[in-house]
């Protein structure tokens, strides 16, 4: 429609806001890119945080450059937290390729703790919107005694559509490994967003734990 070429790149606002970007000729596609000049990027372990993970590993991304923050306005804990040993920790899993290109997965506190193993709730979504009845879709952690937590969807069919539970949950057995399958569905009639139109899983997982109390 702008007859200009979009391509993806990363930031938050605690680094003002850029730290990657697409090379205009050597784009690929799903990743946001490489660090920008004078710009530090890795991956590293979720549980420690300070051990670097080789290329297609998936853990935390983290950053360092000039444009990252000095911390947080009176809120030292949360700049403790998020800035050590002058790296910001983004809070988003991602990983590098060989070629040292990134691509963001989820959000750390997305990720839901099943039996021990972590599970990306983009990667399930991903997965059931292959599935031609769903309009829209959510996938949290819902709190539970045994596992932890389970992956449960939240489900908005297009209009007109039929499926049911059990075909959602046999068609996510069937594309990922079985400790990444949804164990519960509900249909919904729509799902929570921001006034940007960004779903909110927050809002869904508070209300599973809710519902839990």
């Amino acid at each position: 429609m702008t007859g200009v070429e979009l391509i993806l790149g990363y930031g938050l606002t605690e680094a003002s806001p850029e730290t990657h970007d697409s090379p205009p000729n050597r784009v690929k596609v799903g990743s946001v890119g490489i660090p920008i000049i004078d710009t530090d990027a890795k991956i590293v372990d979720i549980e420690t945080g300070t051990r670097e993970l080789p290329p297609s590993e998936v853990g935390e991304l983290i950053v360092k450059g000039p444009q990252v923050m000095k911390g947080y306005m009176k809120r030292p804990d949360e700049t403790e937290r998020a800035l050590r040993n002058g790296w910001l920790y983004t809070g988003d899993i991602a990983k590098m390729d060989e070629e040292g290109y990134f691509y963001i997965v989820d959000r750390l506190k997305d990720t839901i703790k099943y039996k021990g193993y972590s599970v990306f709730p983009a990667e399930v979504e991903n997965v059931l919107y292959t599935h031609p009845s769903i309009k829209e879709c959510a996938v949290v952690g819902k709190p539970d005694p045994v596992a932890g937590e389970i992956p449960k969807a939240y489900i908005v069919l297009k209009e007109g559509a039929k499926t049911t539970k059990d075909e959602l949950i046999d068609h996510c057995q069937k594309r990922i490994a079985p400790y990444k399958r949804i164990r519960e569905v509900e249909f919904v009639a729509e799902l929570p967003k921001s006034i940007a139109g960004k779903i909110l899983r927050r809002a869904l997982r508070n209300m599973e734990c809710g519902k839990r109390s």
